[in-house]
Formats: structure tokens, C-alpha cells, sequence
């Protein structure tokens, strides 16, 4: 294996393999390092992958059997208490139109379906006897050369070197802290995490429960009773012949309230309207990942020095505004970034420090910093319990009283939703929140 190369990514997913396929098709001589048996064995996670840069990567990727499950044509946010759930419904025959505005995605599938077309696009490449995806390594550390830039990495007792390293290296971010871009633990109370059940159906009978026709599917988000009183959110989205049903969840506030994930996850399935969605299902794989809060106040200090970018989770670079979580998408345009960068340096021969912060200008320009930036009072606004708790008991309570027909004489909207504040929150609360919303909003 030749051991220089224009760059060297470390971790094949999302971010790596999208920062590879730009890199191919710009006939750059790179090694993309993996440390699992093939891309996507070491991710066991999943969930919607938002946006249009999978069609930039492989365009017209729907005509093909590709990596994905379903694209979102429906979307629903629900809010529950202990009995009842009030969702906002949106179903559009816009979402049926490619390139879609999201598609649901095992990534265990999804990664190896894109590793073999970034192997495409290296075979079609000047360097398609150069060029590499390497499986089974470790990365220990960087390689820095005498003025302190990076221009390789080391594995076990071998090192590689190349003029920049992409690092993509996912949540334990490692190198990233090695390379002193990032303090060497993150708060528990910046930190997620996700646990999630795969649950198998005849795909005739999962189709016909959640309304689909052919590749269309449903993204659900939850708020409430999902997290038995901890901080976080519950999501269901429909695969081919499964779903995927699970939580995120505030790690500080589950050490302090002393709960399991998984068995806030069997409470979860108990709610009536879940029990309904799940019936008859069987659960074949369960998988759990820590994440980042997408709180920006945690993510490195830099995103790059000489010879050196991060991206994707390496970089935190996630949000949770409550309409959808997005992390898949980011990572996907924050390694195309990088990509470019590497090769606009090797065009200019400059991978010093000041080159390699085009990186971040090009990322601080684009809809990931701005959304990230705008949306930060919304990521703050889901950790208030009056959010979190009071809001969705207060919103099913109305919910209740509105739809209910008692034979009785029946109270206006304004005195039922009145009735329903005073029994769950108080009018200061809800001025606080809508405050707070209307910031964040």
C-alpha cells in the first residue's frame, strides 16, 4: 500500500465516505481508514438523512437499488401524557417528488451500499491503483511534523503519511482531542443518548398501518410522557419492513434520576398509542449511541490546523430544534467541505494552518453553521421541563376536554384550555415559554 497521499480520512461513515467520493471524483490519491470489519459495522444507529446532498453525491440515487429504506412523504410531531397523544399531522404530495426532502436509513446498509459507490468512483479515477479503503485499522494518532502540522496518522506500528488528514472519526473523538482542537471531556449534561429497537412486520401489514405506498414513508417525533420524566424525545420512522422505534436522552438527568434507557424505552411501547403502532411486531435488534446535545457551546474550539479538519460527529455538529433531528445530513455536507478544501490546498500547494481555515469559512457559510447558530434558543428550549412535561400534559388535557361529547353542556375552547392551564402550568409559565418560543422561533 503506498504510504503518501494527497489525504488520509479516519472513520468511513457519513462524513468520511462523502468526503472520499468528492476527493475520487477529483483525482485525488487518498486512504480512507475504517477501523471496523467494512464501512457501517461499527454503526449500529439510523433515522432520516434530511436534505439533497445524497443526490449531489449519487445522483438520481432513487433509480437504483440503493442504501435507504423509505422517503419522507409524511411527518408528525405528537405530544404526549399517560394516556392520551395530540400530533401535528402533515402529509404533502410535494415529499413524493425526488430529490427527496428525506430519506429513512439503516446505516449499517446505508454505509457499505455508499463505501462500494465511493470504490466506483476511485476505479473510474486517475488513481484507481492508488487510492484505498482499508478496513480493520486502528488509528492511535497523528503524525505532526517539526513546525507541529499534521501530515499523517499512526497505526499500531505503522504510520501513513499525506499532505492533510480529514478526521471523521464520530463521537469519541478521540484524535480530535489528541490534536488539542477540543477539551478532553464534554459535560454529561451536553451529552445524548439514543437507544433504539428494530421492530419486523409483514411489510403488507406495516404499509397498511401507517398508510405508505410504495417507497413512501413516516418520520414521528415524540415529546412527553415518551421519557418517563427524563430530559429528551422519542422517535419512530418506517423501513422497508420495519421501523425503527426509539429515545434520546439527557445522560446527566438519567444518572441523576437513576433510570435505565432501556427500560424507559419498555415504558415507552406501554403507551396506548405506540402499543398500537408496535402490535404484533417482533423486535430484532436493539442498539444504543451517544451523541452530542447540539449545543454549540460543546463543540471544538477549532475545526481545523495545519494539515488537519474535522467533520460530522467528530466536530458535534448536530441539531435537535424539535421539528427533526439532524446530524446524518451534516456530516455528509461538513466532509464534502472538507474534501474540497483538501483539494483546493493541493491545487495552491498550502496546507498550513491559514489554508486549512477555509474549511471552516465554507462551513461557518453554510446551512450547518447557520442553523446551528439560529436554532440554538430552540436546542435550549427542549431541555425546559414546562416544554418537556407540563406542555405536552396541558396540550392532551385540552386535547381531551375539546374532543369529548358528555351530554352535558359543553365549555368554550378558551374556558376548557383555561381549566386545563390551571391544572398543569400556570399563565407565568406559558409567558415564559412563549417568550422563550417566540426567541427561538
Amino acid at each position: 500500500m503506498e504510504d503518501k497521499f494527497d489525504c488520509i480520512i479516519v472513520g468511513a461513515g457519513v462524513a468520511g465516505l462523502a468526503a472520499a467520493m468528492t476527493l475520487a471524483r477529483q483525482n485525488m490519491k487518498f486512504l480512507l481508514i475504517e477501523r471496523g470489519e467494512f464501512p457501517g459495522s461499527k454503526n449500529v444507529s439510523g433515522g432520516v438523512l434530511w436534505g439533497t446532498d445524497l443526490h449531489r453525491l449519487v445522483p438520481e440515487y432513487w433509480k437504483e437499488d440503493a442504501g435507504w429504506e423509505r422517503y419522507i412523504q409524511h411527518r408528525r410531531l405528537t405530544f404526549m401524557d399517560e394516556q392520551s397523544a395530540f400530533s401535528i399531522d402533515f402529509k404533502s404530495s410535494h415529499f413524493q417528488e425526488p430529490p427527496y426532502t428525506g430519506v429513512v436509513v439503516l446505516r449499517s446498509r446505508f454505509d457499505r451500499w455508499l463505501a462500494e459507490k465511493v470504490q466506483e468512483a476511485i476505479d473510474a479515477s486517475d488513481y484507481a491503483m492508488d487510492s484505498f479503503i482499508a478496513t480493520d485499522i486502528l488509528v492511535e494518532d497523528l503524525v505532526h511534523d517539526e513546525h507541529g502540522q499534521v501530515v499523517g496518522i499512526r497505526a499500531g506500528e505503522e504510520e501513513f503519511h499525506a499532505h492533510c488528514v480529514i478526521l471523521a472519526e464520530g463521537v469519541n473523538n478521540l484524535l480530535t482531542r489528541k490534536a488539542g482542537l477540543q477539551e478532553a471531556y464534554v459535560p454529561a449534561d451536553h451529552m445524548l443518548t439514543g437507544v433504539k429497537e428494530i421492530i419486523r412486520f409483514d411489510q403488507a401489514v406495516l404499509e397498511d398501518r401507517f398508510q405508505l405506498h410504495g417507497n413512501s414513508g413516516m418520520s414521528n417525533e415524540f415529546i412527553g410522557y415518551a421519557t418517563n420524566g427524563v430530559e429528551g424525545g422519542g422517535f419512530l420512522y418506517t423501513n422497508r419492513d420495519t421501523i425503527s422505534i426509539g429515545l434520546v436522552l439527557g445522560l446527566k438527568d438519567l444518572r441523576e434520576k437513576n433510570q435505565k434507557p432501556y427500560d424507559i424505552l419498555n415504558h415507552f411501547k406501554t403507551h396506548p398509542a405506540i402499543a398500537d403502532m408496535i402490535r404484533g411486531g417482533e423486535v430484532v435488534e436493539y442498539s444504543a449511541h451517544v451523541v452530542s446535545s447540539g449545543d454549540n457551546r460543546v463543540m471544538p474550539k477549532k475545526l481545523s490546523k495545519g494539515g488537519l479538519m474535522v467533520c460530522g460527529e467528530a466536530a458535534n455538529l448536530l441539531l435537535n430544534a424539535g421539528k427533526a433531528i439532524q446530524g446524518m445530513d451534516y456530516a455528509m455536507r461538513s466532509g464534502i467541505l472538507a474534501a474540497e478544501q483538501a483539494v483546493a490546498s493541493k491545487a495552491s500547494g498550502d496546507f498550513g494552518e491559514s489554508a486549512m481555515k477555509g474549511y471552516e469559512k465554507a462551513l461557518n457559510d453554510s446551512y450547518i453553521m447557520k442553523d446551528i447558530r439560529n436554532f440554538q434558543d430552540a436546542v435550549h428550549l427542549l431541555h425546559d421541563p414546562v416544554m418537556t412535561s407540563k406542555m405536552p400534559n396541558l396540550i392532551c388535557d385540552f386535547g381531551r376536554n375539546f374532543f369529548s361529547i358528555k351530554n352535558q353542556p359543553t365549555k368554550k375552547s378558551r374556558a376548557m384550555l383555561h381549566d386545563s392551564i390551571q391544572k398543569h402550568a400556570s399563565y407565568w409559565d406559558l409567558l415564559k415559554l412563549g417568550a422563550r418560543g417566540a426567541k427561538a422561533l
